[in-house]
């Protein structure tokens, strides 16, 4: 593949997972959270089946559609749930202890994918992650069962009335700023970790597959902790926004070393400071949180996580057509592509600060 077909492969699936919050937020009101995903996750597992099958580029590109929208309830019914049953007090510290122990999942795509991939092939990583995913449905199916009183005994809304919520929810003055900064900060670290982090090590450094592994390993480790490290250290919402701010802008300033400095040290030790610092996460999920009355925080939460990820599909397709564009002129692909990442991150936290903000967050 060229680097603009795996910007796009690697975007498939953010697009699509991003795409389908709205209809996971509207199926989680109306179906609650156990239905919506017992319903959703199976079109996972059979693209993973479709991606170890896969024999063309458009094939393998609809079993990442295929994956994103299976997935796509994950993030969202872990922070409704925290968010309808826990005081608000307790959110950004929830929230950090559920990423963190979500995020153990990317170790195995680390070294032990690397090894898995070098001894056999990339198919048998689909093969064997979509085997996994099928243990994972039968235990959701078996384990989790909807809380009681959740589901409420008066009239149901229709999706008429869900989408007008929705509709009202972007056209407060303050969502668009939110969303500005939620399309490039989480987009920055996956776009380093599933894309451009393995490239980087073996053109730039002359790493072997199992050596970048190793890197992406350690990277995931330190992602385990940010969670709920910056769960912990919330400030509350006085200061929140302003310490959002300070480590987007300290994320670009690292994206910028990449780009500008060409050493394989701070290939290897920029990623893992970046995973721990990907953990500043909560502090905007728990922005959102505070930013909307408590009936809006499940769409609220929907409106940030679509963006989240449709942030994360539009930068990795960005950087891959940005990499074809600046090996097509003579410049160091991956100076633009960091580059580019850096700029894009000091924009949104640009946007965060200059655009309208809440008005007396919770």
């Amino acid at each position: 593949l060229s680097a603009q077909q795996l910007g796009l492969f690697a975007g498939a699936f953010h697009f699509a997972f991003g795409l389908m919050q709205l209809v996971m937020g509207i199926s989680i009101d109306l179906q609650g959270v156990r239905r919506t995903v017992l319903l959703a996750f199976p079109v996972a597992i059979a693209g993973s089946v479709l991606a170890s099958l896969a024999h063309s580029f458009s094939a393998l590109l609809f079993a990442q559609v295929l994956i994103g929208v299976g997935c796509a309830p994950a993030f969202l019914v872990c922070t409704v749930f925290i968010a309808r049953h826990f005081p608000a007090a307790r959110f950004a510290a929830i929230s950090g202890l559920t990423l963190g122990l979500g995020g153990i999942g990317m170790l195995l795509t680390g070294t032990p994918l690397a090894w898995l991939i070098q001894d056999t092939s990339w198919r048998m990583g689909f093969a064997v992650l979509g085997g996994m995913a099928g243990v994972a449905w039968l235990l959701i199916f078996w384990l989790v069962h909807e809380p009681a009183g959740t589901q409420g005994t008066g009239r149901r809304e229709s999706i008429r009335e869900a989408l007008a919520k929705f509709a009202a929810l972007l056209t407060m003055p303050h969502t668009l700023g939110i969303v500005l900064l939620a399309c490039v900060g989480y987009a920055s670290f996956i776009s380093l970790r599933g894309l451009w982090l393995g490239p980087l090590l073996a053109q730039r450094d002359g790493f072997s597959l199992v050596q970048s592994g190793n890197v992406a390993l350690v990277m995931s480790v330190t992602s385990l902790f940010g969670p709920p490290l910056f769960g912990r250290l919330d400030p509350g919402p006085k200061h929140r926004r302003r310490w959002i701010v300070g480590f987007t802008l300290l994320a670009a300033s690292l994206f910028a070393a990449f780009a500008l400095i060409h050493n394989a040290v701070i290939d290897v030790v920029g990623p893992i400071v970046i995973g721990l610092l990907s953990g500043y996460l909560v502090l905007q999920y728990a922005d959102v949180r505070a930013a909307y009355p408590a009936a809006l925080t499940g769409r609220a939460m929907a409106v940030f996580t679509m963006a989240m990820f449709l942030g994360v599909a539009a930068m990795q397709w960005f950087t891959g057509v940005v990499a074809s564009s600046a090996a097509a002129w003579g410049i160091d692909p991956f100076t633009a592509v960091f580059a580019s990442m850096a700029t894009l991150l000091v924009c949104g936290a640009a946007a965060f600060v200059l655009l309208p903000g809440p008005v007396n967050p919770a």
